[in-house]
């Protein structure tokens, strides 16, 4: 498939990055040609320096009317909207354009962007508000992902020495009716796929998957009962994240913004909820400033600063103050790995939420949802399994399914099901399929 890509900035780099590595045919455009010879010397693509051609004759250069995908992702959200209506007049079969106004994600102006020819509108900064909401929810879980309103949920979390199922091998304690299973373990800088010998050590990160229902039980088998639900959050930095985080905020639950700003300050007390919202100009990567405003009375600290290494030893920081729950927005990509190896809790990285969102519109099959797990390099999605597909035939125990992919568990109707090797998978089923170490786009040929 042909994906152009216009804007080279760091969400343009990275999906350039991602897509030429599972070998898409990837032109990328952009004004700054430092920026363009940086990517083009790390991706096999095609770069087209844009200076003073008009938008028409740069879009015929770059073959738009014959691409499976067009991405707008420039600083400028109105450039972006305008090329997409423009791509796909030309031919472009879809477009997705980058906003940074939350009003243009209204249901009713995506409706007509629609209309328009804009397949869809990303908004990294409410995506990125999203995920830290969801984490809030459950202060022991480091992550969280949902399938079809919380039939099944995928649960992230660091396991040590309290947990009860440590050193046991999975033979021994998942049985074909178990309401929880490993689908990954990242242990050091390795990310296995269990089988029945593994078990679980103190220090691994683990991804679970379970039901809705059963998640309290989990917390108990996991040695996590000591970890407060969220009642006083502290946000350090105040951009735009921090103000979708805190108008965001589930009912009960009140936010701090240290913002060492006085005019962003200023600007904050109009964009937030007094009531619930009290916005310090202050350093929040102070400890004598967090311990005036009584951090130790928070159960949750969110680093959402511009700067990845402030963000880390904020995190590191509030974790030795006391504080279970923390999370810190990494924007370089490079500091991903670190961030995990020093343990500083949930990260969040707005490239790779924007990027998995785009990533699942290349795929053929009817793929719901999707995320990148940077903690362990993998991608989790929702596939449908079509009528007559590969992934119908046989039970899971026969269907030679890749062994660096995990399947995860099912949801018929409206009821979460784990899966095991009698499993029997029907048309309309949506099948969560966890796959570390080979390309999705290679699963989403059992499902078409």
């Amino acid at each position: 498939m042909r994906v152009i890509i216009i804007g080279a900035g760091a969400i343009g780099a990275h999906l350039a990055d991602l897509f030429s590595k599972i070998h898409q045919d990837i032109v990328i455009i952009d004004d700054d040609e430092q920026k363009l010879e940086r990517i083009q010397s790390d991706c096999d693509l095609m770069t087209i320096h844009c200076t003073s051609a008009t938008p028409v004759s740069v879009l015929k250069e770059a073959g738009v009317h014959k691409a499976g995908l067009f991405i707008a992702v420039t600083p400028d959200e109105n450039k972006n909207l305008s090329l997409c209506v423009l791509a796909k007049s030309m031919g472009a079969r879809k477009t997705v354009a980058k906003v940074e106004n939350v009003e243009l994600t209204d249901r009713q102006v995506v409706e007509s962007f629609r209309a328009a020819g804009i397949t869809s509108i990303i908004y990294p900064d409410n995506l990125a508000a999203l995920d830290i909401i969801n984490g809030l929810e459950l202060t022991w879980v480091r992550q969280r992902w949902e399938v079809h309103g919380g039939a099944l949920t995928l649960l992230g979390i660091k396991v040590h020495e309290s947990c009860e199922i440590l050193g046991q091998p999975f033979k021994d304690i998942f049985k074909p009716d178990s309401p929880y299973h490993v689908v990954a373990i990242k242990r050091g800088t390795d990310t296995i796929i269990p089988t029945g010998n593994d078990m679980l050590v103190s220090g691994d990160y683990v991804y679970f998957m379970t039901t809705r229902d059963f998640v309290p039980s989990m917390r108990k088998i996991l040695g996590k009962e000591n970890y407060p639900d969220v009642k006083s959050v502290i946000i350090v930095g105040g951009g735009k994240t921090a103000v979708r985080v805190a108008n965001m905020l589930p009912h009960g639950i009140k936010a701090k913004i240290f913002e060492s700003d006085p005019r962003r300050c200023e600007e904050l007390i109009d964009l937030v909820n007094p009531d619930r919202v009290m916005v310090i100009n202050a350093d929040g990567r102070s400890v004598a400033n967090l311990m005036e405003e009584n951090i130790k009375g928070s159960q949750a600290f969110i680093a959402l600063t511009g700067n990845a290494e402030a963000n880390i030893l904020a995190c590191l920081t509030a974790k030795e103050l006391g504080i279970h729950k923390t999370i810190a927005m990494i924007e370089n990509m490079d500091y991903v790995g670190i961030a995990g190896n020093v343990d500083i809790g949930t990260i969040i990285n707005k490239q790779a939420l924007t990027a998995s969102h785009i990533y699942q519109m290349m795929l053929d099959g009817d793929v719901r949802n999707m995320r990148n797990l940077l903690n362990v390099n993998a991608d989790i999605a929702e596939f449908v399994a079509s009528p007559g597909s590969r992934i119908t035939r046989k039970r899971v125990r026969d269907l030679n399914f890749p062994r660096e992919a995990e399947l995860g568990g099912i949801v018929r109707g409206d009821k979460g099901l784990l899966v095991n090797g009698d499993t029997l998978i029907q048309a309309g089923d949506i099948v969560v399929v966890f796959c570390h170490g080979t390309e999705i786009s290679r699963i989403e040929k059992y499902f078409i």
